[in-house]
């Protein structure tokens, strides 16, 4: 009999470090995922939090690593990108860390105020502030600005956003500038709709920020919408931000700090394999040896992780309600839940997760795919979005089947409207925190239960 966990262990090397199964049941960075279920049920989301401070401590060594063996002069300064998941038990765990933040609109600036009230930041805390700025977004940087948050970095998106600090900040500050990057060749644009040209950096710290007592330039922005990879698009234009840098120093002595942005990939895939200490260094080599070339003091390198902070921490498990022969070939799973609502980025990103049965490893498997329950054509999971065929195993007659998606931590209770309306009102699932006491024992609880109906009545106007 061709069991379950033979194909997995024949697939993957597995068991990894975050999976393993005992009896036949699915341990999740060792929590029996079973236990987990029959305290709660499903549909439910659940966030593993020791995964957070462990993520940000491993880039804290993979760059102190790189900048001890490269005897760089910078220091390396960890942000969190809050985007990725605003969810205070994800702040709470992160912020443990000695760490600082990243915005990118209006309202994380009151997410920065809650959490100064709370005593998680001090007003020494880095807020680095990036995005489009609207009105509203530039009056609260100003306001924490003139309140004595002296490391709030409005990061200028465009020409004119300065003008408006200016007139309106009352204090010293610093600002940062985001580079506008030169996009990958098979994306739709050949540059990003954020940032400041690269012909247009220089001008505008001469006419703008060069001559004014009150400003000062901090901090070189950079971004690539593909992510920290080693590819020779990324060194392309990591080394062309590397140059503009050098070159700004030469005239803006107050420069100091590059930030190289976000993208540190997570586990998508049983079979990862990313070098992490490997590109740390190399970045840390690349900037450290363009510096020299050009006789520039090196810089503080900051980064801002979101995915990689939170996203290994996330799950979404469900039951399967039935199973449907649609034809003489294709086998449906229906899940208790829905992709489009509850994994938004499987659906609209054709977005690969880790899926792995929960129980009954030891049973036959076969070639499945997954249908959500919502009445859209598009909520299903297959070999489309996977990267490969789906295989479960065999639902026996009064056994029930499990199954999980994991590294879900990032982006997706954001995306799939948390707590308002989903498509053919699917209710949000319920959400499990897991922690782990002091002496390793495993603790956790319910952060919210499922969606009500009532909740959702009352906002769309029925009471």
């Amino acid at each position: 009999m061709n069991k379950y966990i033979d194909l997995i262990q024949q697939t993957f090397d597995f068991p990894t470090k975050e999976f393993h199964v005992d009896n036949n049941e699915l341990h999740f960075n060792g929590v029996n995922l079973m236990d987990i279920i029959k305290t709660y049920g499903t549909p439910l989301k659940l966030t593993y939090l020791p995964k957070i401070s462990e993520n940000i401590q491993n880039a804290k060594t993979y760059f102190g690593n790189a900048i001890e063996k490269h005897n760089y002069k910078g220091k390396y300064t960890y942000c969190y990108c809050t985007k990725s998941s605003h969810f205070s038990f994800v702040l709470d765990e992160a912020l443990k860390n000695d760490i600082h933040i990243e915005t990118s609109s209006t309202f994380d600036i009151n997410l920065v105020k809650n959490l100064y009230a709370k005593g998680k930041i001090t007003k020494d805390t880095y807020i680095v502030c990036n995005g489009f700025k609207r009105e509203l977004y530039k009056q609260y940087i100003t306001e924490l600005l003139n309140d004595g948050f002296v490391n709030c970095i409005p990061v200028l998106d465009n020409l004119g956003e300065i003008d408006y600090y200016l007139e309106h900040v009352k204090v010293p500050f610093q600002v940062g500038i985001r580079i506008a990057a030169d996009e990958e060749p098979k994306f739709g644009f050949y540059t990003s709709r954020l940032g400041v040209r690269y012909s247009d950096i220089i001008s505008l710290y001469e006419e703008k920020i060069k001559n004014n007592p009150n400003v000062s330039l901090k901090m070189l922005h950079f971004f690539l919408n593909s992510g920290i990879k080693d590819t020779a698009y990324y060194w392309s234009e990591l080394t062309r931000f590397i140059q503009k840098y050098v070159d700004l120093k030469k005239i803006a002595p107050s420069l100091d700090t590059m930030d190289i942005g976000g993208g540190w990939p997570i586990k998508y895939n049983v079979f990862f394999d990313y070098d992490y200490q490997y590109m740390a260094e190399q970045i840390v080599k690349n900037i450290k040896w363009m510096c020299a070339k050009n006789h520039t003091d090196e810089p503080n390198i900051f980064t801002e992780f979101g995915s990689y902070t939170v996203g290994e921490s996330g799950a979404v498990l469900y039951s399967i309600l039935d199973e449907k022969l649609q034809n003489d070939k294709e086998l449906w799973y229906m899940i208790d839940g829905s992709f489009i609502t509850q994994l938004p980025d499987s659906w609209g990103l054709n977005q690969k997760y880790i899926m792995l049965a929960v129980n009954n490893w030891d049973e036959e498997y076969h070639n499945i795919n997954l249908g959500g329950l919502t009445c859209d054509s598009m909520d299903y999971y297959n070999s489309e979005a996977h990267q490969f065929n789906i295989y479960l195993p065999k639902v026996e007659e009064g056994n029930k089947q499990y199954i999980g998606f994991f590294h879900t931590g990032a982006y997706q209770e954001s995306l799939g409207g948390y707590g308002g309306i989903q498509h053919c009102l699917i209710p949000a699932p319920k959400h499990v925190i897991i922690d782990r006491n002091p002496d390793g024992s495993i603790k956790h609880w319910l952060f919210a239960p499922e969606q009500t109906s009532e909740s959702m009545m009352k906002i769309l106007g029925y009471e």
